[in-house]
């Protein structure tokens, strides 16, 4: 599944992420602002091991070799999610994160789930953006519980 997409700046390719892709895709996170856990479910044996069980899901935006956008889907069979979106802060506003969350969702939506959702932390006004923009609602009022096997999980 690659898209091309050019708004604005320099084209920008959306393809399937791979393992060797997981050093950039951190520091695509870390420099998006987004709280990482490398030694917990951010791991590079994590990401490998999810990217293993969601290979058409995990897809990342590049411009030239350069990652400059990530975005992660799952599924339990039932309901979708969509996860770790980031943008590189000097190529938002182009159409990137959207074109990522739209193929995030159609990838998922191949799979016969219905139902696609995302967690947003409350002061990513960014991402709330993308989401509105794409037809996702707030609706649904939920209070999210955890519990966590050790303080990186």
């Amino acid at each position: 599944m690659d898209v091309t997409v050019a708004e604005g700046r320099s084209p920008a390719l959306i393809r399937r992420a791979t393992p060797g892709d997981y050093n950039e895709i951190a520091q695509v996170w870390s420099a998006s602002g987004l709280s990482v856990r490398l030694h917990g479910r951010e791991s590079q044996q994590a990401f490998c091991r999810q990217l293993e069980q969601f290979p058409d899901l995990y897809l990342v935006a590049t411009d030239g070799d350069r990652i400059i956008g990530v975005v992660l889907g799952s599924h339990d069979h039932r309901k979708g999610w969509i996860n770790r979106l980031a943008v590189l802060p000097e190529y938002r506003g182009h159409g990137i994160g959207t074109v990522l969350v739209s193929a995030c969702d159609a990838a998922i939506r191949t799979h016969g789930i219905e139902i696609v959702a995302a967690l947003i932390e409350p002061d990513n006004a960014v991402s709330y953006a993308v989401f509105e923009k794409l037809g996702y609602c707030t609706d649904v009022e939920v209070r999210y519980y955890r519990k966590l096997s050790h303080p990186d999980a």
